[in-house]
């Protein structure tokens, strides 16, 4: 496997208690429940109108449960998980100075490790840690949540393109704060929503949005012709504003388009001096 990729935008938060897994498993939309250090998973936490306050990812190492978490939230999601604590016997500690996170990104890093290809599929690292098949999606390759003394290579805007050209959203740039519902960011087709737990935060907008079809925006893949429009750029079509533009790199980015424009739209969309064509993300081949 080359040299893994630093993730500089996130980091690690430990949390411990005999009710950590119950803590969060109330919090989270994705299963708690299920991780172990064979499982990993890709889940979020909502208002309780349903909007993505961070999204995370939720891993097993040595008998504590490891959050890959945005890394200009890790003060705020401390606290507003302690918020929540009451009497739960459950901690929390930032270890950004001890631990960071990294990618090995594309099928060929899952080979070169004997991982299956199998989204959340986990193991513990030889030098601590947890490495895991990204649980979004196997086509982002790896990821490792380890102490920073493990060498890595300086190479984030090859995977920043990886993920934009796949349709992937970050929570860092695409999301933003309590500003999109958790099926507009589409953690519903990546793994990221379980429909068969019980409650927690924002669960009945989130059930409400799927069984009524109410989702009216989704994150989208777009090719990129001419200068690439910066984040927020309007994006229009026959005159209309129908979205606005997230990340990008290297003549792709993500946009925010309405649903029903990329089921009508007959020719290219426009944003600042660029065209944009809209393509099918990875989790809808």
């Amino acid at each position: 496997m080359n040299a893994p990729i630093l993730l500089p935008n996130r980091a690690v938060v430990r949390v411990t208690g005999e009710d950590r897994v119950n803590f969060l498993q109330g919090l989270l939309t994705n299963s708690v429940a299920t991780v172990d250090a064979e499982h990993s998973i890709y889940a979020a936490l909502l208002t309780p109108q349903g909007k993505i306050l961070d999204d995370l990812f939720i891993a097993y190492s040595e008998g504590v449960l490891l959050l890959d978490v945005c890394a200009d939230h890790v003060a705020d999601l401390v606290q507003r998980l302690t918020r929540y604590r009451l009497r739960a016997k459950v901690g929390f500690e930032d270890l950004s100075r001890e631990f960071q996170v990294l990618a090995a990104p594309g099928a060929t890093a899952i080979a070169a490790i004997a991982m299956p290809t199998v989204a959340g599929a986990s193991r513990p690292h030889d030098r601590g840690g947890v490495v895991m098949v990204d649980p979004r999606h196997p086509a982002l390759g790896l990821r490792l949540l380890v102490p920073a003394r493990e060498a890595v290579h300086f190479g984030f805007d090859d995977y920043e393109s990886l993920r934009i050209s796949l349709g992937i959203g970050d929570n860092n740039v695409d999301f933003g704060t309590a500003a999109l519902l958790a099926l507009e960011a589409n953690l519903d087709t990546l793994n990221g929503i379980s429909w068969t737990k019980g409650c927690y935060v924002g669960q009945e907008v989130t059930a409400r949005s799927r069984s009524r079809a109410l989702i009216r925006r989704r994150l989208r893949p777009v090719r990129v012709t001419g200068p690439l429009p910066a984040p927020g750029t309007p994006v229009f079509w026959d005159g209309q504003e129908v979205g606005d533009v997230r990340s990008g790199r290297n003549g792709s980015a993500l946009a925010l388009l309405r649903t029903e424009t990329l089921a009508t739209i007959t020719g290219p969309l426009t944003a600042g001096d660029a065209e944009l064509t809209p393509l099918r993300p990875i989790w809808e081949l």
